[in-house]
């Protein structure tokens, strides 16, 4: 079925269907650092965050996008010719352009693209889908003593769905976590964390005028939905992605440890995950600039001295991972 017929079929056509449909990016399977045991990841799209170091840019809009490869392109001008809506265009040297509010995601160009170097990020699924994929793992959720994880971009941005797909979870006994920011509002969450065993959240910064030049948006909500998680005794981990010059001075990770010490035992551990390069290629393939560009990891020695002061204030302290 091509992507415009499926946008149709499960978003438009039915209003009572439509509301347990979800915008997904993509499904990772084999996951462990994403909740208990091995995890199937479930991305759903749109944030309402626009973190400068994002690593997962194509999460951050609420609708489906193209992502181009560059290096991938042949130079065949098959998209050009094809496109309904003239969305795009040659430019010198065979450059190729695409006008983003022209563009339908009708997949005319993803399909004849020859060298694949198109794709159409989004797609519509239903919690039905959903679970079929899901369930394809049980066998390792059952010996390893590890479920679904919900994530994005931020998944509750789509709460109907994340409800839905939460509740059918646990109804088949699955182990359910969401990767949230904490960003919506305090009755959203609560109806959120009904069915949710495990929230795995960022603190990006805990001075809310620096957290909304990073990010776009002041943190007092988020830190507030955390408290409420935490006093309803909600398992929760803590994660702190570090990153050079924008949150990275002790004084605002001592200030993250000792807010997180605050939360009491609902906290299993706090987890320093060092910033890296690895999601700036695809800023690109969206036709967008990369706010960190030139920006270098933070070095092992800085890394250690944050630990060993985030350790004295929260004992169950690691480092590593990848940060969203």
């Amino acid at each position: 079925m091509r992507w415009k017929e499926r946008q149709h079929k499960f978003n438009l056509n039915d209003k009572n269907k439509a509301s347990l449909t979800g915008l997904v990016f993509d499904i990772q399977r084999f996951a462990v650092h994403d909740g208990n045991g091995i995890r199937t990841l479930v991305f759903l799209k749109g944030c309402p965050l626009e973190c400068r170091w994002c690593q997962n840019p194509e999460s951050m809009s609420s609708k489906p996008e193209i992502m181009r490869i560059p290096h991938h392109c042949i130079s065949c001008v098959k998209c050009a010719t094809l496109c309904p809506e003239q969305a795009i265009v040659i430019k010198e040297n065979f450059k190729v352009e695409i006008d983003r509010n022209k563009c339908t995601y009708c997949g005319e160009c993803v399909e004849k693209c020859y060298a694949g170097s198109m794709t159409i990020v989004g797609r519509y699924m239903s919690v039905e889908e959903v679970m079929e994929e899901v369930e394809r793992d049980r066998p390792f959720y059952n010996t390893s003593g590890g479920g679904v994880t919900f994530s994005g971009g931020e998944p509750t941005l789509q709460s109907n769905f994340l409800i839905s797909a939460l509740k059918e979870a646990q109804k088949r006994g699955l182990h359910t976590a969401i990767e949230s920011c904490c960003l919506c509002t305090q009755g959203t969450f609560l109806k959120v964390l009904e069915h949710t065993d495990l929230i795995l959240t960022d603190i990006k910064h805990m001075d809310s005028e620096k957290h909304q030049e990073l990010t776009g948006a002041p943190n007092e909500q988020i830190l507030s939905n955390i408290r409420m998680a935490a006093e309803m005794g909600k398992k929760m981990r803590i994660r702190i992605p570090l990153i050079p010059s924008c949150n990275d001075s002790a004084e605002n990770i001592e200030a993250t440890a000792k807010f997180v010490e605050s939360l009491g035992e609902s906290v299993e551990g706090l987890d320093i995950l060092p910033y890296h390069r690895l999601g700036e290629p695809k800023w690109e393939q969206l036709d967008r600039e990369y706010p960190l560009h030139g920006t270098t990891p933070p070095d092992r020695e800085h890394v250690l001295s944050l630990k060993n002061l985030v350790s004295r204030h929260c004992p169950n302290v690691s480092v590593g991972g990848s940060e969203g």
